[in-house]
């Protein structure tokens, strides 16, 4: 069996490879933008670049994981993840695993739309997916929970989150292990937390608009908005189930 994972230079996808690495023998493959920033020993490196679809080179591949690319907004994102479908359909690739993102199909918040689009291009070439529907990063929120004041609008909205090593290592397993096909995993943390609860004495309830007029990123504003709703709150099973532990809990500090 031959895996390729794209995005292996990211921390994600790098992630992943190294767990694949320990979890298997097999044949392991990346594409990556850059080759030169890949250093791991043992691993055939293509270059390949989702904006320009003729460098990409999925052939042989039986499993793929396409690690959802960034850019600056959703019909750049779409257009690069129907790039490397298509490239699939076109290699004869035998199975498409994929970076989503929390109920992906009927989210409500923004970039759910990339990852919504995706899944329909994927499904819509019958071959054989597993969607990693990841729900929030620890990662994504320790730097506000560092700083001296945790100015955010979420009230005391409460996130499932996970570490990033952990949905790397779930998705390390859907790659390493059979059974996945045709799966839609909804990937969250085994606990909740919330910013008033994390931040103590150093939380501060504000609008969204007061942190757009304060030039957060409208992405991350979306987020909070997200959290404050309660649409990251869910824990669900999957992830322990991949992984074979309870994910570990956020620490701050």
């Amino acid at each position: 069996m031959t895996i390729l994972i794209t995005g292996a230079t990211g921390q994600l996808g790098g992630a992943v490879v190294r767990y694949v690495l320990d979890r298997t023998d097999e044949q392991v493959i990346v594409s990556v933008r850059d080759p030169e920033k890949f250093d791991l020993d043992g691993v055939e490196v293509r270059q390949g670049d989702f904006d320009q679809p003729g460098t990409l080179d999925f052939r042989g591949a039986d499993k793929l994981l396409i690690v959802s690319a960034e850019a600056p907004d959703a019909d750049t994102r779409i257009k690069q993840h129907t790039n490397a479908v298509a490239k699939a359909v076109e290699h004869g690739v035998g199975h498409i695993l994929y970076t989503s993102i929390t109920d992906a199909d009927t989210s409500t918040v923004g970039v759910a739309v990339v990852h919504k689009a995706t899944e329909e291009a994927i499904r819509a070439t019958g071959i054989p997916f597993t969607f990693l529907r990841n729900g929030m990063y620890h990662e994504n929120y320790l730097g506000v929970l560092s700083g001296e004041t945790v100015a955010v609008s979420t009230k005391d909205g409460r996130v499932a989150s996970a570490a990033r090593d952990d949905f790397a290592l779930a998705a390390a397993v859907a790659l390493t292990t059979e059974g996945h096909e045709n799966q839609v995993y909804e990937l969250t943390g085994s606990t909740t937390w919330s910013f008033p609860e994390l931040a103590g004495d150093r939380f501060r309830d504000v609008s969204d608009d007061d942190l757009l007029a304060a030039g957060v990123p409208a992405i991350f504003v979306d987020f909070f908005k997200a959290i404050r709703e309660g649409v990251f709150a869910e824990v669900r099973p999957d992830l322990e189930k991949l992984i074979g532990r309870p994910s570990r809990p956020i620490v701050v500090g």
